[in-house]
């Protein structure tokens, strides 16, 4: 037990950097008396993930609890439904939008060139403009540290890593986790799968156990509410003798399945959320 808590505290600590929005044309700071924070957040899937959703949701709430900020959030799957959102958000005064995720980054954008005092806030985004800027979150570096984890507990030398869209974060940090595994064991193998979707819980869990066949014996994910699949092919190994561990990603999942979950490489969204407002 001591084992397992001191790889949970390991890797929960990650860097941030966050880029501040530009300052408003009006002169009216955030969160003021005169005109306090309306916040709104956009998620492509439920907040209810227990990890990268459910953390900007904390978020949210933190900007509630903490600038007494006026909040609303909207799950928004499609395109169309993200500049729908934006412009409902914009055009009703809301000052600043965050918006959680890699994939709304155009939408934003867009957003951003028809409402010049709104600050848009992308997750994961790469793009700029004096009013749309990205939050970048370093879990490269937990990454690293997990994959240092999974190699020395591995038994067979074989991990295991399910992702969910095929963007430049999530690959990034694969990579990590690999090279920290390699710093342990130079000869160690690491399997890949994407699944194309970030919530889709029975495709996780049918990659996580096709890597498991192939002798994997630790997984790390950084798919959303996906993970869920994964941690119960996990556990469904253990539960018929086999041996097998699981990472949680992007927030701290240990109690998801405490048996199983060796530890969870953590971002502090709600942090990030705050320092930007």
């Amino acid at each position: 037990m001591r084992r397992f808590i001191l790889i949970a505290l390991l890797i929960t600590d990650v860097a941030v950097l966050a880029c501040a929005p530009a300052d408003r044309s009006d002169g009216r700071g955030f969160g003021s008396e005169e005109a306090p924070l309306r916040a709104a957040l956009l998620t492509a899937g439920p907040v209810s993930d227990a990890g990268w959703y459910a953390g900007a949701y904390d978020g949210l709430l933190l900007l509630r609890d903490s600038l007494r900020a006026e909040i609303s959030h909207q799950q928004t799957r499609t395109p169309a439904e993200f500049d729908e959102a934006f412009l409902s958000y914009a055009s009703s005064g809301y000052d600043l939008i965050f918006a959680h995720g890699f994939e709304y980054q155009d939408a934003a954008i867009r957003a951003g060139r028809q409402f010049p005092n709104t600050t848009f806030i992308v997750s994961g985004g790469g793009r700029y403009s004096e009013n749309v800027v990205p939050l970048i979150f370093e879990l490269e570096e937990a990454s690293y540290l997990a994959g240092m984890v999974a190699a020395e507990v591995s038994e067979s030398g074989i991990l295991g890593m399910v992702g969910g869209v095929e963007i430049p974060t999530v690959q990034g940090t694969f990579r990590a986790f690999e090279a920290g595994a390699q710093s342990i064991n130079p000869n160690i193998r690491v399997l890949e799968a994407f699944i194309g979707d970030w919530d889709d819980v029975a495709a996780a869990k049918e990659a996580a156990i096709a890597q498991l066949r192939r002798g994997a014996d630790v997984l790390i994910h950084n798919v959303d509410a996906a993970s869920f699949g994964v941690f119960q092919a996990v556990r469904e190994m253990v539960e018929s003798g086999g041996r097998a561990w699981a990472l949680g990603m992007n927030r701290d999942q240990n109690q998801i399945a405490a048996e199983v979950i060796l530890g969870s490489a953590v971002i502090r969204i709600p942090q990030a959320f705050l320092e930007v407002a």
